[in-house]
């Protein structure tokens, strides 16, 4: 697996911007009148880690067109230091299209966090292949790693299509392919057997695989361990063998990887994960994480990783970075990691949470 050279961009990330709106103080939705709003995609989530380190990033999405919410979306990602392009869409009157609206409280002790999504009109929803130069973006400008969501992939028919051509070009040039299977079961239902085509064909040659036991169950049929349950330490070689029959199915991928989390209370959760890459096993025991928020931790995961593989490091780092980059991502009241430096990962990894003067 060999990073391509004098690339303008190290990252890019196809997504759907939106919104999220979180109660304050840990409060569920239904009691709250007081909120919190933020610009939000799993996508960009992933990206923030490489892109608060200073590698250059860029988000390809859609805008409704002189919307506030746009606006505010678009200063966003400016401040995460994101290029960003995409076409502006037409709202078409007060039922046309709109940005995303996630409704999601953090929960508290014993009592979990509730998330309500909001997708109609989504804006998103028609991202669309012609609407971007893929000669110029990965021809002439450059691009390191492709970072591909079952999110995205599984959002409309358009984006399918969207996903499916991206993945070709990529590889037409040289670019590396990371896809995260991130299953949704709503957005599947109609449209199994197509899907299933379309995962396939964007594993079959991604460099970068990464899923739980539920993603690579369902969007690619491989079978594995029972989800949640206690004592997830214990099914560390059930994991391995679920992500050997992935490599069986999909030979080309260099590297397979899937976070193992146990919930033992909201704030409070168990945190590890597997790597298979080439031949060699890198395993991160679970170990006790405090939790503020725990929405964005696969993500951050996904982008410490991907950080970590962009800047050369021996691949036993790849995933230390990631299991540190996502436990960050806990802490954070946003939905990505914000690491002032990489010794602010490494520390996490290492269980340093002294003050540093």
């Amino acid at each position: 697996m060999k990073l391509k050279e004098n690339c303008k961009w190290s990252l890019v990330v196809p997504t759907s911007m939106g919104v999220r709106i979180t109660p304050e103080n840990g409060q569920p939705t239904h009691a709250s009148d007081r909120f919190i709003m933020q610009a939000t995609s799993a996508e960009t989530n992933v990206a923030s880690v490489s892109s608060y380190l200073g590698l250059p990033v860029k988000v390809l999405t859609t805008f409704v067109k002189g919307s506030p919410i746009a606006h505010f979306i678009k200063s966003n990602l400016s401040a995460r230091h994101m290029a960003y392009e995409g076409k502006e869409v037409e709202q078409g009157g007060p039922w046309g299209y709109r940005h995303q609206f996630n409704i999601a409280d953090s929960g508290y002790g014993s009592r979990g966090p509730r998330v309500q999504n909001d997708r109609a009109g989504e804006v998103g929803r028609t991202l669309n292949i012609k609407d971007f130069d893929l000669e110029r973006i990965f021809g002439e400008e450059g691009v390191q790693v492709l970072h591909l969501s079952g999110l995205i992939a599984a959002l409309s028919p358009d984006t399918t299509t969207f996903c499916l051509e991206l993945a070709r070009a990529a590889k037409k040039y040289g670019t590396l392919i990371s896809f995260d299977l991130n299953h949704r079961a709503s957005f599947w239902i109609g449209r199994e057997e197509e899907l299933h085509k379309s995962f396939a064909e964007i594993a079959s040659v991604s460099d970068i695989l990464i899923g739980n036991e539920e993603d690579f169950q369902l969007c690619l049929g491989i079978e594995g361990p029972e989800a949640g349950g206690k004592d997830i330490g214990s099914k560390i070689e059930s994991f391995k063998g679920m992500i050997m029959e992935v490599k069986k199915a999909y030979p080309h991928t260099s590297v397979y990887a899937t976070t193992l989390r146990q919930v033992v209370n909201t704030n409070c959760h168990l945190w590890g994960g597997i790597m298979l890459e080439g031949d060699n096993w890198h395993v991160v025991e679970p170990r006790e994480i405090h939790v503020l928020d725990r929405i964005g931790g696969g993500d951050g995961f996904v982008g410490g990783m991907l950080y970590a593989i962009l800047r050369g490091w021996e691949p036993e780092k790849w995933i230390q970075f990631g299991w540190a980059s996502g436990a960050m991502a806990t802490t954070f009241l946003t939905d990505y990691a914000q690491p002032a430096d990489e010794e602010q990962v490494w520390s996490i990894w290492e269980g340093n949470a002294r003050v540093k003067r």
